[in-house]
């Protein structure tokens, strides 16, 4: 049998800022770019969420919503930093830690319990340890799968700990709404929901022919994570291909200025999110659906690797520029980032980087554009 930690940092970038500025500690902190250059919230503060601020906001409201709220900006070389003592503390655990971002990883930590620790020691201990050497709070899940272990670690922050008992998983589960299962996002749940299904455990009692109906191949893969029955491996190398991010409008979009807008704010956020998780990639996707619901998608393939703002909204923007028509309007807009660097390759020297970056001051595209 297995057992499985998801550990989660709590509100990452802001308990940094927090713990390397004792004068932050206790206060609204919103973690992102400006409000005047259409900066977004890249992490907020547990003091700022009661105001409902949250990630990937765009700062002029998390403003508008926490009038007190100190605005940071990012230092992603200091997050990175500490999410490597972290990591290596988890790696001190157990050989088998698959990190899914700068500040969350799952660990198999069957190996201690069969060596006798129990689940909730072994979790304590790791809770009691992060905090000692980092000075950082982490929530952790524990279960036999990744499954339950995610969904844990996410009920009790800040500083949160469940522990689901080997043979308990699909009873924890039934109650939580549907949309804490994963692959279940707001469409998919708001249709469940219609149909009068609002809980896992109402959703894990339908029969195998009407997943099969509602998500295709995806049938039993999300009939057996809804009863938890999940035996994804922790994987120690898990390699992401791209990073993206869409949004469908509940009115269609045909003005340049919001238009521009949608995409750099998109943009931005892929920007963060390759922060995170330590990316840098070459091409940038977009994604588009007209009112007519036609969908296509446009990339460019950038001369180097880069996970910085101002590169991807230009070359996002570039793109979308081309497809605007007269009359034409949009329902859906979505940037992405793919084309993600070796490891093993050697970093361009900065001088190079920002004699590349002025490719974009003239509005022109770089090489490779492609449908």
């Amino acid at each position: 049998m297995r057992h499985i930690i998801h550990a989660d940092l709590d509100a990452f970038y802001a308990a940094v800022e927090q713990l390397d500025n004792p004068q932050l500690v206790g206060k609204p902190v919103l973690v992102g770019g400006r409000p005047e250059n259409r900066g977004v919230v890249a992490t907020a503060s547990y003091e700022a969420r009661v105001f409902g601020v949250h990630s990937a906001m765009p700062m002029k409201t998390a403003v508008y919503r926490c009038p007190k709220g100190i605005i940071v900006s990012p230092r992603f070389n200091r997050y990175k930093e500490k999410s490597g003592e972290v990591m290596n503390l988890f790696r001190e655990l157990t050989g088998l830690v698959e990190p899914l971002s700068m500040d969350e990883a799952y660990l198999d930590i069957t190996a201690a319990v069969e060596a006798g620790q129990r689940p909730l020691a072994v979790a304590l201990d790791l809770k009691a340890r992060v905090f000692a050497v980092t000075g950082l709070v982490v929530s952790v899940g524990v279960g036999t799968c990744k499954t339950v272990a995610k969904i844990g670690s996410d009920l009790d922050k800040p500083d949160g700990l469940v522990v689901v008992q080997p043979g308990d998983e699909a009873e924890f589960l039934a109650p939580l709404a549907v949309n804490k299962l994963w692959g279940i996002g707001p469409k998919t749940a708001e249709r469940l929901n219609k149909d009068g299904i609002e809980t896992i455990g109402e959703l894990a009692d339908q029969p195998l022919a009407w997943f099969a109906k509602m998500f295709g191949k995806r049938a039993t893969n999300v009939r057996d994570k809804a009863m938890g029955l999940d035996d994804d491996a922790v994987h120690i190398h898990s390699a992401t291909k791209s990073i993206s991010s869409e949004s469908t409008f509940a009115n269609d979009l045909g003005g340049e200025e919001e238009l521009r807008d949608v995409v750099e704010r998109k943009a931005v956020g892929v920007a963060h999110q390759l922060e995170k998780a330590n990316l840098k990639g070459r091409t940038v996707k977009l994604k588009l659906r007209l009112a007519d619901f036609t969908t296509f998608a446009r990339q460019v393939t950038l001369p180097y690797h880069t996970d910085a703002e101002e590169p991807i909204k230009e070359a996002a923007w570039a793109l979308l520029e081309a497809e605007l028509e007269p009359g034409r309007t949009f329902r859906l807009i979505g940037v992405g980032v793919a084309n993600f660097e070796d490891e093993s390759e050697d970093e361009l020297p900065t001088e190079e980087k920002e004699r590349q970056l002025s490719l974009f001051t003239d509005g022109s595209l770089p090489v490779e554009v492609t449908d």
